[in-house]
């Protein structure tokens, strides 16, 4: 009987091992949000990446040039020592295209209704590369700053509609109050050489995006040579808040790729 007790035990101390190994091999998920949101945005994915096991970061982008923003989620990508999987929404992803340069432990880039420029292209020319984006007239009066430039922000009464249309009011309500503005010359910043040329890339995001018209995003997600785009129906531009399930799944598919 002790024999067998002890078995058991040793059996159940190498399972034991053996899944303690199998998550510390799980890459790190570094999650960038975009203009108009916060980090909160990406409660719902979190629960779940945490749920099946990942680590995850999610960065409070600074929202205020390309460049610099990169730098910045660079610096933390360099303090992480497991493979990364870095993740961008909307502008977040024109931040991690230049983030991922010079980082070897960066396995995948993930574009969640995200930009994904080319070398010399800006955020708000590619929102215009195609008709549908509906986001210049939603925009507030630009908050001057003491600095030099302007913040912009969407107007509160008009967030529901135009950036989470698929989120409840209430919700939607919240995000609008707590929005993170980006500067004017962030949106009009030309991009560096993109990591995408050298990483691979997976694309998500919904056909009702009015920030970002669905025909740029396809042709991106094409150009980057996409590893797989996902398209989900009804999705407004807060695909990871709406379809949270399936934007966790988009990033785990890319952190299991070999």
């Amino acid at each position: 009987m002790k024999t067998l007790l002890a078995g058991l035990a040793l059996a159940a101390g190498t399972l034991a091992g053996t899944n303690a190994c199998a998550q510390e091999a799980r890459p790190t998920v570094v999650l960038v949000h975009g203009a108009f949101a916060d980090a909160s945005s990406w409660n719902r994915v979190i629960e779940i990446l945490k749920k099946d096991g990942y680590p995850v970061v999610a960065v409070a982008n600074p929202l205020r040039g390309v460049a610099s923003d990169g730098q910045y989620v660079s610096d933390v990508v360099a303090s992480v020592t497991t493979p990364v999987v870095l993740v961008g929404h909307s502008y977040g992803g024109s931040v991690i295209s230049a983030a991922a340069r010079g980082h070897g432990n960066v396995k995948a880039l993930v574009y969640v209704a995200a930009f994904a420029p080319e070398a010399g292209e800006t955020a708000a020319g590619l929102s215009g590369k195609f008709p549908g984006s509906t986001l210049g007239p939603t925009l507030a009066p630009p908050v001057k700053l003491a600095s030099g430039g302007a913040d912009l922000y969407i107007q509160q009464d008009k967030f529901h509609a135009q950036f989470a249309a698929d989120v409840p009011a209430a919700d939607a309500a919240l995000m609008a109050a707590t929005q993170r503005p980006i500067t004017e010359a962030a949106l009009n910043e030309k991009a560096g050489t993109p990591a995408w040329n050298s990483v691979p890339s997976w694309f998500i995001y919904g056909d009702k995006d009015k920030n970002i018209p669905p025909q740029s995003l396809a042709f991106m997600a094409k150009r980057a040579g996409s590893k797989q785009t996902e398209v989900v129906a009804g999705a407004s531009h807060v695909v990871m808040v709406s379809h949270a399930g399936a934007v966790a799944k988009m990033i785990e598919r890319a952190a299991a790729a070999r």
